[in-house]
């Protein structure tokens, strides 16, 4: 990631390994330990930030500085070091800090500086703001539901990302636009396309349809198991989750 990336930018890259970002954040290697940290703050921070909102009920601007404050701070402490995959998940480790920060910051009446790590993390709240306002919360809502509800929802977001740009790099945008209409707009539409119908509206034949959704939602697939592997804090975390998510381990 290039240091004037902002992380919660819609162009970020990442790795294409499935690698555990929660290990590489410890690394001895500076660049990697950086790239990693940053990469889980663009996974994590989201979340975060709707959960301060929710849980800790604090205004729109103070919930941008503790979220803000609270990455930045665990860059600079090493906070993901203290990880220990026998005793928690991962999310529910960032969940438990996130919790003693606020709470540490609230006791501290008013210790935070606002906007005092701005400097550090470009954030885009504003979406994130957004989606919280669209959204309906039932009353009594479990906290750890929630946080695990929001991972979730950016994890799929970044990975529909990370599909557009590859499909536009290597001149797959077709793919990438009957994607987008059909699987992530045609749910919301009054009435179901058909592959026909879509081939008619896009100009194509609707046996190419199939084959470049085929395309398309095999390599969302895989993107989204990336994500969802570089995230969690230990093979048996994933696979934990994936079981939850589809119902079977990983190819």
């Amino acid at each position: 990631m290039d240091d004037d990336t902002d992380l919660g930018g819609p162009a970020v890259a990442f790795p294409a390994t499935r690698c555990s970002l929660v290990r590489a954040a410890g690394s001895g290697d500076p660049a990697v330990r950086k790239q990693a940290q940053e990469t889980l703050i663009v996974d994590y921070w989201k979340p975060v930030y709707k959960y301060v909102r929710f849980k800790w009920g604090v205004p729109n601007e103070d919930a941008k500085d503790l979220t803000q404050a609270f990455f930045a701070r665990a860059m600079e402490k090493g906070f993901f070091d203290r990880f220990d995959p026998d005793k928690a998940r991962f999310r529910t480790f960032v969940r438990v800090c996130v919790d003693g920060f606020v709470a540490n910051e609230n006791r501290a009446a008013g210790r935070l500086k606002r906007g005092g790590a701005a400097a550090l993390l470009g954030l885009d709240f504003e979406s994130a703001e957004g989606e919280l306002r669209r959204q309906s919360l039932a009353a009594g809502t479990d906290p750890d539901d929630f946080f695990r509800q929001e991972w979730l929802r950016e994890l799929f977001a970044l990975a529909v990302e990370e599909l557009r740009r590859q499909c536009a790099a290597s001149d797959k945008g077709i793919h990438f636009a009957l994607f987008e209409r059909y699987d992530l707009e045609g749910h919301d539409a009054p009435k179901s396309l058909t592959y026909a119908q879509l081939g008619q509206e896009f100009g194509l034949p609707a046996t190419q349809v199939t084959n470049y959704l085929a395309f398309a939602r095999r390599q969302f697939r895989q993107l989204v198991l990336d994500r969802l592997h570089a995230s969690t804090g230990s093979e048996d975390e994933y696979q934990d989750e994936l079981r939850r998510l589809f119902g079977g381990e990983a190819p």
